[in-house]
């Protein structure tokens, strides 16, 4: 979990956050013995650079960290806070920042980096806390951090302590937390419950990681807000399996789950004003006798048939019958959040979030959030005419269409038949494959921020 602001105090070390432009000022303003150990020091305000100065008692009177210039600013994110892991212990509150410098990002940034998953090995702790800084909104600050640490914590745990009744289990203590309620349909249920397509795909998982459709309800006011999670718990390929290289990172496969469940807890913690729902089908692709297999052609929820040519592309199967769930109650909006597709990975990286969606304003509240709260996202196109590389012939739907080309768009456009008419989607990543600032190497939250920023637009809120 994300360390908490520490109260304020008349103590807290003033901190002071410069760039290389700006340093000369700042020595200027200095005596001539802190001048002197910064020169001594190397300090030239690179981005991440610390340094403490003395008190005439011989403790930390003061601290300065460097921001790097503009182009270290136009390539990074959050380049403040690794002064959390750099800075000896003390309690720090930020005295002076240059102009244009988000004290928000710099305060969430903060808590992000101080962030340690340590359930199965002890970490040692971020020593130096911070003060929430004046100006700022350090109740919503913290909400997003701890939501965003609740998708961390998801994604980094193993398959094996994170199945689809673990899932569950996060969703009912979240709900429990928040006042809100929880339903579920579990193995052979879902097809009493009409949920074909995501019994079909977790049908082979042992009877203890039976699949099952979680469904989160809060709030009783406002505008409705229905999050779609794709929870794949791990995913072997089924009998299309994936070679080791490929299944080595399927433990995330249930980061759509995660970072829904993480958003929720910013929109419950922050007591919005709106109507949510969660839906999550929890699910384990997993090889047994009872697997699905090419060439089956399944019914879905929603009546449309669907041709399985790759067992591996069960994510959005799992996803049609929740969004034609979701569609039988539709919300003023829907959104759903999948690792579905290597195709967006390659596209735009692991840094981007890829989304869909054929509502103008709201693509545009979208990037705009996620501009502004530094959660980085793209716009890719419901590109109509690939429709006809869905639609095999034999059934409605194909699943897997062959080619290779336009995987993630393709895939999009396969939800687009299921879901509710104001709908985004988005093929998220979930993994920072190598530590930076406020982002540990490990599972991670996209899009979230993004979208919460962007709910009052969204949502007229």
């Amino acid at each position: 979990m994300p360390a908490a602001f520490a109260p304020a105090t008349v103590n807290a070390i003033p901190t002071s956050l410069v760039t290389p432009e700006g340093l000369p000022a700042l020595m200027r303003g200095l005596a001539l013995p802190a001048r002197t150990w910064l020169e001594a020091q190397g300090f030239g305000a690179k981005a991440g650079q610390c340094v403490t100065l003395p008190s005439s008692e011989g403790t930390i009177g003061a601290a300065i960290v460097g921001l790097g210039d503009a182009n270290d600013q136009r390539r990074g994110r959050f380049l403040a806070a690794s002064a959390a892991s750099r800075l000896p212990a003390g309690i720090y509150r930020i005295a002076e920042a240059p102009p244009g410098i988000s004290l928000d990002e710099v305060a969430l940034g903060w808590l992000l980096e101080s962030y340690r998953f340590d359930r199965y090995r002890s970490q040692s702790p971020v020593k130096a806390q911070l003060v929430a800084p004046d100006g700022i909104d350090a109740t919503r600050i913290s909400a997003i951090a701890e939501g965003e640490a609740l998708t961390r914590d998801l994604i980094n745990t193993p398959a094996c302590d994170m199945g689809p009744a673990d899932v569950e289990a996060a969703a009912r203590t979240l709900a429990e937390r928040f006042g809100a309620t929880v339903e579920v349909t579990t193995g052979d249920a879902l097809i009493t419950a009409n949920f074909p397509l995501i019994h079909t795909v977790g049908r082979a998982a042992a009877a203890h990681r039976a699949p099952r459709l979680i469904d989160m309800r809060w709030g009783n006011t406002g505008p409705r807000l229905t999050l779609v999670g794709k929870g794949v718990c791990f995913d072997t390929g089924g009998l299309n399996i994936k070679p080791g290289s490929s299944m080595g990172l399927m433990k995330k496969d249930m980061g759509g789950a995660a970072t829904v469940l993480g958003l929720a807890h910013m929109v419950m913690a922050l007591g919005l004003p709106l109507r949510l729902r969660v839906l999550i089908p929890a699910v384990e692709n997993a090889i047994a006798g009872d697997a699905f297999r090419p060439q089956d052609i399944l019914t879905s929820r929603k009546g449309l048939t669907v041709e399985v040519n790759n067992t591996d592309a069960e994510g959005r199967l799992v996803l049609a019958d929740a969004l034609a769930l979701a569609g039988e109650e539709e919300a003023e909006l829907t959104i759903s959040m999948a690792t579905l597709t290597g195709a967006a990975r390659v596209a735009v990286g692991p840094d981007l979030a890829p989304f869909f969606t054929d509502d103008e304003s709201a693509a545009s509240a979208i990037s705009k959030g996620g501009a502004a709260v530094a959660d980085p996202v793209w716009r890719l196109p419901f590109h109509t005419p690939y429709d006809a590389m869905i639609e095999p012939g034999m059934a409605d739907l194909d699943n897997a269409p062959s080619g290779g080309m336009a995987g993630s768009i393709t895939a999009a456009l396969f939800l687009r038949r299921f879901a509710p008419a104001r709908y985004v989607h988005f093929d998220i990543y979930g993994w920072q494959p190598a530590a930076a600032p406020a982002r540990p190497k490990g599972g991670i939250g996209q899009g979230a921020r993004a979208v919460l920023q962007a709910l009052p637009d969204l949502l007229n809120l």
